[in-house]
């Protein structure tokens, strides 16, 4: 193990170097985070999860750090170009975009103006340039004509392309620019043009400015969503006089110097063309990582509150979906989430006339006090979906006008109808229809909410905001380690557990929960 990267993360996380070792050791031999957390406190020390997969995180971005960090200093090595001064620079880098920003001048480049301006024998003209001499420009540039360099001005002209780039790719330079554009810069977005926004989604954003410093995460998903929808054009403005300045008192050795006005000159397209575009763009995207992160934080929080609901176990629960066409699909579940029976009423299909006639209302009553008795509900589950008020309203006027000692909830039934198309509703239920899988599911939500949200899809659930405009492997990632988490907490019963629930189990796969 890499002793560097230890010593980094115990002083990041505060956790002692043992401890660390002990996590890394038992996750390189495949145990999971819960099993860790659950079954190793004599060898980490009693870390719970978080702490262990805070140290994971920690070890895998360190790695992969280091690994592009190898990487880079070979293939300058490669060139012939590596001193041990930047090899120092290189090791010392704490972030991904530092060793990125070293790396950029030895980078094999695509065609630009500055390469272009060296195949054609001006590099040394530019190198030239840069020691600020007191001789004519104009004279020295004469050297420098040949067949794909006709004039004085088109040596000047590629000299200061190669000049632009040579500043562009000055890590020292980035970084100082980078850190004076996360300090003072400013979002900025406007409406474009023609933009169809029927809904008024974005209106805040038509014209909007917040500085980088201090701009909500979950603005960042918002103007970075209406922008691809082609809603908004977004910016970072930034004082540009400011950073000509700070590249000026870098850049230029000496101020009458007669090399100095095209110098000037070369800053400043290298700022407009090749810095500032680049900066901007890599801003953006650290501000679009912090926006996914508290997106995925807030999903994983809403996921956790919404699995460890309180179960009501011991109870005869009626699920029903509810809908106007359609009917209400009815669905009995006993004490152990079995389903004794399925049905359908229609309290609410309109008759030709417009009107729902008192025969339909009485048989929808008839034939949901029939399924109350025969099982002895206790409890109705009432999907929130379309149709719900209603279904809602149809099933009190039954509990007030008969006096039964029998009690409804809503049910939030998000991912019911994902679960219910799944392969896995087909194998528990493959003689019933969507929807009857879909009132089974209502049913079993209120009695266990976990062992049956496990089945679906956490993205599907609907408990976060802006899942579409994060990185589906992080939000999956963590979504996961959720219900994970969730589920080793709080147990299972091997007796009843499904195969979707039992695979969170620490220590279980999928073949020995389908065997279980």
């Amino acid at each position: 193990m890499n002793e560097t990267i230890i010593l980094e993360i115990k002083k990041a996380l505060s956790i002692s170097e043992k401890q660390i070792v002990s996590v890394l050791n038992l996750l390189d031999e495949g145990n999971t985070i819960p099993f860790i957390a659950r079954y190793r406190k004599e060898a980490t020390g009693g870390l719970d999860e978080e702490q262990i997969n805070e140290i994971f995180k920690s070890w895998e971005y360190a790695n992969n750090l280091l690994d592009r960090k190898e990487a880079v200093i070979r293939l300058i090595d490669e060139k012939g170009m590596l001193t041990e001064e930047l090899r120092t620079e290189i090791l010392r880098a704490q972030k991904l975009v530092e060793v990125e920003d070293l790396y950029r001048p030895f980078k094999e480049k695509k065609k630009t103006k500055a390469t272009e301006a060296v195949a054609k024998g001006l590099e040394p003209f530019a190198k030239w340039l840069m020691e600020f001499p007191y001789e004519d420009v104009k004279d020295e540039a004469k050297k420098y004509l040949n067949d794909a360099v006709k004039s004085v001005d088109e040596a000047i002209e590629g000299a200061k392309y190669i000049i632009a780039e040579m500043i562009s790719d000055d890590a020292n330079y980035r970084k100082s620019l980078r850190t004076e554009m996360i300090n003072h810069g400013v979002v900025v977005s406007s409406v474009k043009k023609n933009a169809v926004d029927e809904r008024k989604t974005y209106e805040m954003y038509y014209d909007y400015s917040e500085p980088v410093s201090k701009i909500r995460p979950h603005r960042i998903l918002a103007i970075n969503r209406a922008e691809n929808e082609k809603i908004i054009t977004v910016k970072i403005e930034l004082d540009k006089e400011r950073m000509t300045s700070y590249l000026e008192r870098k850049v230029i050795k000496r101020d009458n110097s007669t090399a100095t006005p095209f110098i000037k000159e070369a800053i400043e397209d290298s700022l407009k063309r090749l810095i500032y575009p680049s900066l901007e763009r890599e801003v953006r995207t650290e501000l679009t990582d912090k926006g996914e992160e508290q997106a995925i934080e807030i999903f994983s929080v809403n996921l956790n509150k919404l699995l460890l609901q309180p179960p009501m176990k011991g109870k005869v629960v009626l699920g029903i979906d509810p809908a106007f066409r359609t009917g209400c699909k009815l669905s009995v579940v006993n004490e152990q989430g079995t389903v004794l029976e399925k049905g359908v009423i229609y309290p609410h299909e309109k008759t030709m006339g417009g009107s729902i006639s008192d025969k339909q209302i009485m048989e929808s009553q008839r034939d949901l006090l029939l399924l109350i008795r025969k099982y002895k509900v206790e409890l109705i589950a009432i999907g929130n979906g379309t149709a719900s008020r209603e279904t809602e309203s149809f099933v009190a006027n039954i509990i007030k006008t008969t006096g039964m000692k029998v009690n409804y909830v809503i049910v939030n039934e998000a991912g019911a109808s994902v679960y219910s198309a799944s392969e896995l509703a087909r194998e528990e239920f493959p003689d019933f229809s969507v929807e009857e899988r879909s009132a089974a599911s209502i049913a079993r939500r209120l009695q266990d909410p976990l062992s049956e949200l496990v089945k679906i899809d956490p993205k599907s659930i609907g408990v976060g905001q802006y899942q579409h405009d994060v990185s589906p492997k992080k939000l999956n990632d963590s979504l996961n380690f959720v219900v994970t988490q969730a589920v080793n907490q709080v147990g299972v019963n091997v007796n009843t557990a499904s195969k979707a629930l039992l695979m969170y189990v620490s220590g279980l796969n999928k073949s020995i929960a389908q065997m279980i």
